[in-house]
C-alpha cells in the first residue's frame, strides 16, 4: 500500500499541530539580481519567510502573481537556494541539499509527460532512472496507477487522454518515488471549471488516503478553501497570515486578506461610522448580509441601512445583490436564489435596505 506515513495522526480530524513539523521555513529570504534596467538593482522576492508545516498536512500556500509564492515551492523543493535563513525537511536543514536528494516530488501546471511514452513509462521513469528493478516498478506503478483510479490506462499515450487524466497522471508520476512531501504548483490551473471541481475532491481523498504532507500553491482562493487544512497568504514577498481555512475566512488578519480571501465588504473611516457606528477599520462578508424591503427594520439586534440597488447578479444557487447606501459606498450582499424569491424582482434602482448582525463584523484594527 502506498503510504508516506504510519503514525496515528492520519486519522480524519485530527489536529495536524500535534504532528511533528515535516516543512520549517525560518527567517527565510529570496533575492533575485533585476538585470531588466542595466544597473543590476536587486529584488526581493520573499522577505524573512517563517513558516512550519506539519506532517500528513494539506496546506496551502496561496498569493496573487509575483507574491513569492511559486519562489518558496522552488526553494522547498531545491530548484532555488534561499538568499539568506534555514529550510528543513523532517527535521534535517537541507539548505544546499541538490533537488533530487531531498524526499520531495513536485507536480507542475503543464504536468511535463513524455508524449512517446505510454502512461506506465511516464509513471515508472523516475523509478528507471534511480535503478528500480522492473518487477518492483511494475507493481508500484500499478499500484498508484489504481490510487488515481487510472488503472486501465498503463498502454495509452499521453495524447490520448482528458486534462483531468493527464494531471492524475503527474499525480501517480510523483507519487510512485514514495516522498514524504508532494508539492503541487497551481496544478488544476489548466482546467476548466467542471473539472477542477472534481479533481479538488479527488486531490483531496488521495492525499487522505495515502496520508503525506502536500503543498499546494495557488492564485484561486476557492481552491485553496475547499482544498486545505491550514494556508498561508503570500503578498509582496512577505505572509500575511497564516491558519486554519474557517480561520483566515472568518477572522481574516488585515484589509489584503479580507480582500483576498474569497469576496468581503472593507470599510474605515467615515464609511465605518455610518455604517458600523464607530471608528476603525471593518469587515462584513456578503454572505452575512441580508436584503429586505425598503423600511424593513429587520431582526431585534441587526445593523440596518438603506440602500439603492446598482445591481443584481444571478448565479444559479446564489444571487449577488450590489447596493449604494451613500455616494462612492456600495456593499454587496449574497443570497440563496431559493430562499429569497422576491429578489428575483430587484432591478437596478430600486430600494431596499441591507441588515447584518454585529457579531458578523470583524474589526481589521485589532
Amino acid at each position: 500500500m502506498l503510504s508516506g506515513r504510519t503514525d496515528a495522526s492520519t486519522t480524519a480530524g485530527t489536529d495536524t499541530r500535534t504532528s511533528e513539523p515535516q516543512i520549517e521555513l525560518v527567517g527565510v529570504r529570496k533575492v533575485f539580481a533585476d538585470r531588466g534596467n542595466g544597473r543590476g538593482a536587486e529584488v526581493v522576492a520573499v522577505h524573512g519567510a517563517d513558516l512550519t508545516v506539519f506532517d500528513g498536512e494539506l496546506f496551502a500556500i496561496l498569493g496573487p502573481s509575483g507574491s513569492g509564492k511559486t519562489t518558496v515551492l522552488r526553494m522547498i523543493a531545491g530548484f532555488d537556494e534561499p538568499t539568506a535563513g534555514t529550510i528543513r525537511l523532517g527535521g534535517t536543514d537541507v539548505v544546499g541539499v541538490p533537488a533530487r536528494l531531498r524526499d520531495v516530488n513536485t507536480v507542475f501546471q503543464d504536468y511535463a509527460l513524455f508524449p512517446h511514452m505510454t502512461v506506465a513509462e511516464n509513471v515508472e521513469y523516475g523509478l528507471k532512472v534511480k535503478g528500480v528493478s522492473r518487477s518492483e516498478r511494475r507493481t508500484r506503478t500499478a499500484e498508484v496507477l489504481e490510487l488515481v483510479r487510472l488503472a486501465d490506462f498503463g498502454p495509452r499515450r499521453p495524447t490520448q487522454l482528458s486534462g483531468g487524466q493527464r494531471q492524475r497522471v503527474a499525480l501517480a508520476r510523483a507519487l510512485v518515488g514514495r516522498p514524504r512531501v508532494l508539492l503541487l504548483d497551481e496544478p488544476l490551473g489548466a482546467l476548466d471549471l467542471k473539472l477542477r471541481e472534481q479533481m479538488q475532491v479527488e486531490l483531496k481523498a488521495i492525499q487522505r488516503e495515502i496520508g503525506i504532507t502536500f503543498v499546494i500553491v495557488t492564485h484561486d482562493q476557492d481552491e485553496a478553501l475547499t482544498l486545505c487544512d491550514r494556508l498561508a497568504v503570500f503578498n509582496d514577498g512577505r505572509i500575511e497570515q497564516v491558519g486554519a481555512a474557517r480561520e483566515v475566512y472568518e477572522h481574516p488578519a488585515n484589509r489584503f486578506v479580507a480582500d483576498f480571501v474569497g469576496t468581503s465588504n472593507v470599510f474605515d473611516g467615515d464609511d465605518a461610522r455610518a455604517l458600523i457606528g464607530r471608528s476603525g477599520s471593518f469587515s462584513v462578508r456578503p454572505e452575512n448580509i441580508a436584503v429586505l424591503p425598503a423600511d424593513d427594520v429587520g431582526a431585534a439586534g441587526m445593523r440596518t441601512v438603506e440602500a439603492t440597488v446598482a445591481e443584481v447578479i444571478y448565479s444559479g444557487a446564489t444571487t449577488r445583490v450590489a447596493a449604494i447606501t451613500a455616494p462612492g459606498v456600495t456593499l454587496t450582499a449574497t443570497v440563496l436564489s431559493a430562499s429569497a424569491t422576491w429578489a428575483r424582482d430587484l432591478d437596478h434602482g430600486t430600494r431596499i435596505t441591507l441588515a447584518w448582525p454585529e457579531n458578523a463584523v470583524h474589526d481589521l484594527s485589532t
